[in-house]
């Protein structure tokens, strides 16, 4: 069986086989594995890759590719073989790490101190100096315990001889530990037997070295406990699911720049119930865009004066900022004589050939051997694919050598590596190996006892068989990395073997204050796109039903839907007919005209990304659904019946999300935001509608009461209590009045009214909002004003302009509530005083 297996797998003399050896054995740590692989049938075979793909789908692993066509949540790709490696070679490896790590933390603490290396001539000036990623106002700044790297990262590849070669640092933000976790959770459950018989070390060990690293460098004040938190720059960067992932596993809450602020010399995250200090951030954010004040200040995702914190040394940043500096290619020739230099001992592990240009003997060499060669941007700032040498032939190899003598400094070349090949299982075949290059990310922390190094990391695989670049965002695979021990397995855990009676966790009283305000404002988006889609599919129909004609349904359901902002107002140069079916069509699809139904629905969609770990998976099927009949709608010229079929199925989609709202998520204090939300928007619109309704002359003829009543969704209310036309006083009784109408004014004060009261009670919290006070005097507002008032163009209501004027006090209070509640817990004005919560 054995040789069925290894009969068609491509075995080459120019590349270091993981699996094999030279004369083609199959290597001492490989050979228990591949006989287990070898015995698999073909049908348990397709089983196990099922089952790597249904994890995948369910855990919601995706690596996120910016205009990947495909769409932008890729699912993460794992091939189920791992990469193996035995213990002694490990061993080699992990030191050399470590050592790395090391040494690349001395660095950023000479360049950002004394600066010997620049004196004595072991680094060109101009190499550091000439790129944006040396932080000017980080010099002079001491992080905590002299550490500036926390976390770090190194791509290895394999020489043909089976060496380990470096092949780039990674220094700022290291991506990838995330990912390699998730891998180990589902391979180790792929091959059961194997995980347990080739005593494969466990992850569980390197994250608590993290954790106790960063918890011993917190600079707390007396007893208190250290506060971590993530930093991630939102779910729409490329890793964001590891952000989330990782969050979740280390027990820190994962914030984004708006949900910290900065008072006097310390950090603090906006939560629900106040000011809370953070003394460690853990970024996944690049260096430049975390302080706008003293980096970039066009930067919308950093907290500003973050950096006048770490300078008082009141916060950790892990990684330090400015420590992306080391992640250019183009220091690494000189790290052999820094090494011994700082650290009195020679680098363990060689980088991978490389000659930075901006020094004559460099450049020259790369012209003489350009064909060798690959190019690549000396900057990581700099955005340039690698260029290899031998593909250039004529006026592109002249064009390039032109542009590295222009400015060589931009520039470094790398010797050309034949990457590793190693098994992967083929899923367009029944049983066969494929061979593709692979290269392993290995990661390093720092601990309280030195660099900790990963047991493993995250192998990558390539595309094709010849490829010479391994990239995720090409569309690269990834692996777990196996690396075994003669002794015995750590059996730590980071998570809880059960769950006692201090562990238990109900509604969480420390949300951020942006997941509040996305929830709040995902509830008011929600009622906005259905208020909409309503007022639309109501014109829309009269006009219908009018087959072009101006009826006064017509004239008055257009009137309010462009008072109500959802119609544009006509231009005196450009007056579009009203009726027309041009200006209800683009109100329905043009998602960049205001107020339109498509831009409502994009602004939800903006609201739930943000919030999307909170929402059930039927929940967020039903968003896409939503997106995807838009879109869908997008590609075709409707006509004015097929957009009424479509405003149907949004409102029915509107309703299953109110569903999924009301039952499916857990009454916390984001839940009760996110009603809130709702109910101050549905008051706001109904307020607005029915006193511009009073108001209008328009509306005073046929038809139009009956349009109201659809337009709020009590239609069959009104019909089953009255057996009649609509008439004024029974249709504002329901639609004002009524507080058993869930479609009703009152019914929404009142709600808002007890929400407020709770908050005071569970918040000690008094609103601004007078609210209250006109609820109260709307409930005593005198209806039977309505029995002696005939409704009609030719006659004055004052009656109807008095309950009008009552309710836009009513529509002012919800807007000044809903100021309130973003001052005091969104953005948390006038909360200095208020730092209790952080001591």
């Amino acid at each position: 069986m054995a040789r069925t297996l290894l009969a068609i797998y491509p075995h080459s003399a120019r590349r270091y086989d993981e699996m094999l050896t030279a004369d083609g054995a199959v290597r001492p740590h490989w050979r228990q594995f591949f006989i287990h692989l070898d015995s698999i049938a073909p049908e348990e075979m397709h089983r196990r890759l099922d089952f790597v793909d249904r994890r995948i789908q369910e855990n919601g692993v995706t690596y996120n590719v910016y205009a990947d066509p495909s769409g932008s949540d890729r699912p993460w790709a794992l091939d189920p073989l791992p990469l193996i490696i035995p213990p002694e070679e490990w061993a080699e490896v992990s030191a050399a790490v470590a050592q790395r790590a090391t040494l690349l933390n001395a660095i950023l603490a000479d360049l950002y101190g004394e600066q010997t290396l620049l004196a004595e001539g072991l680094l060109p000036p101009a190499l550091v100096f000439g790129q944006h990623g040396y932080l000017w106002p980080c010099h002079g700044i001491k992080p905590a315990g002299g550490t500036w790297l926390h976390q770090y990262a190194v791509d290895l590849a394999r020489s043909p001889d089976g060496r380990w070669w470096v092949i780039a640092d990674r220094t700022q933000a290291p991506s990838g530990a995330g990912y390699a976790l998730e891998n180990r959770l589902i391979v180790s459950r792929v091959f059961p037997e194997m995980f347990r018989d080739l005593h494969v070390q466990h992850l569980a060990d390197f994250f608590r070295d993290q954790q106790d690293g960063l918890n011993a460098l917190a600079p707390v004040d007396g007893d208190e406990q250290p506060h971590i938190v993530l930093l991630t720059p939102g779910p729409y960067n490329e890793t964001y699911f590891e952000h989330a992932y990782l969050a979740r596993y280390l027990g820190f809450p994962l914030v984004e720049g708006q949900d910290l602020t900065v008072r006097g010399d310390t950090l603090f995250l906006k939560t629900l119930r106040g000011l809370k200090r953070v003394h460690v951030v853990l970024r996944r954010q690049d260096d430049g865009y975390c302080d706008p004040l003293e980096l970039r200040g066009e930067s919308a995702l950093g907290i500003p004066g973050l950096l006048n914190v770490a300078r008082a040394g009141r916060v950790v940043i892990a990684n330090a900022l400015g420590s992306g500096l080391l992640a250019s290619g183009a220091l690494m020739g000189f790290l052999p004589a820094i090494c011994r230099k700082l650290l009195g001992e020679e680098l363990a592990m060689p980088s991978v050939g490389t000659w930075w240009c901006g020094e004559k003997p460099a450049l020259d060499y790369v012209r003489e051997n350009f064909d060798d060669l690959v190019i690549k941007p000396a900057y990581p700032t700099q955005r340039m694919d690698p260029v290899f040498g031998y593909e250039l032939k004529g006026e592109a190899r002249a064009e390039m050598l032109h542009r590295i003598e222009a400015r060589p400094h931009a520039y470094v070349a790398q010797e050309m590596v034949n990457l590793s090949q190693g098994p992967t299982w083929s899923r367009s075949h029944e049983r066969r190996l494929l061979a593709r290059p692979v290269g392993l990310r290995a990661y390093a922390v720092a601990s309280p006892d030195g660099y900790s190094v990963m047991p493993g990391g995250l192998a990558r695989v390539a595309t094709g068989a010849n490829a010479r670049i391994i990239s995720m965002q090409r569309g690269g695979a990834s692996k777990d990395a196996w690396v075994l021990t003669d002794g015995p397995v750590s059996e730590f855990t980071m998570l809880k073997p059960s769950v006692g009676v201090r562990d238990l966790v109900r509604a969480g009283a420390n949300l951020t204050s942006r997941v509040v305000e996305n929830l709040f404002w995902l509830g008011r988006y929600s009622e906005r796109f259905d208020d909409s889609a309503r007022m639309l599919r109501v014109a829309l129909s009269r006009v219908v039903e009018a087959s072009g004609g101006k009826t006064p349904a017509v004239a008055s359901a257009m009137e309010m839907a462009t008072i109500l902002g959802i119609l544009p107002t006509p231009e005196e140069d450009n007056e579009v007919k009203e009726g027309s079916e041009h200006v209800l069509l683009e109100a329905i699809y043009d998602p960049n005209q205001p107020g339109s139904l498509a831009g409502n629905i994009r602004n939800l969609m903006w609201s739930a990304t943000h919030v999307r770990e909170r929402l059930s998976l039927d929940h967020w099927h039903s968003l896409n659904r939503l997106q995807r009949e838009q879109q869908a709608a997008l590609k075709i010229h409707p006509t004015l019946t097929e957009a009424i079929a479509f405003l149907d199925r949004v409102l029915g989609v509107s309703s299953s999300l109110t569903g999924f709202a009301m039952d499916n998520m857990t009454r916390d204090d984001g839940w009760r935001f996110l009603i809130i939300g709702r109910r101050l928007e549905r008051l706001s619109f109904l307020a607005n509608t029915i006193a511009n309704f009073l108001k209008m002359p328009s509306t005073r003829g046929p038809g139009s009461l009956e349009w109201l009543l659809e337009l709020t969704d009590s239609i069959i209310t009104y019909r089953s209590r009255y057996s009649r036309l609509p008439e004024l006083l029974p249709v504002l009784d329901l639609l004002v009045f009524d507080d058993s109408n869930p479609h009703g004014l009152i019914f929404q004060a009142s709600v808002l009214a007890r929400y407020l009261d709770r908050m005071a009670r569970e918040l000690d919290e008094h609103s601004a909002s007078n609210l209250p006070e006109v609820l109260h005097r709307l409930q005593g507002f005198d209806l039977e004003r309505f029995e002696q008032t005939q409704f009609s163009p030719e006659r004055n209501c004052p009656v109807c302009d008095d309950l009008a004027a009552l309710l836009r006090e009513l529509d002012s209070a919800a807007v000044q509530l809903s100021d309130w509640l973003g001052m005091r817990y969104f953005t948390h004005v006038g909360d200095v005083s208020r730092q209790t919560m952080a001591l």
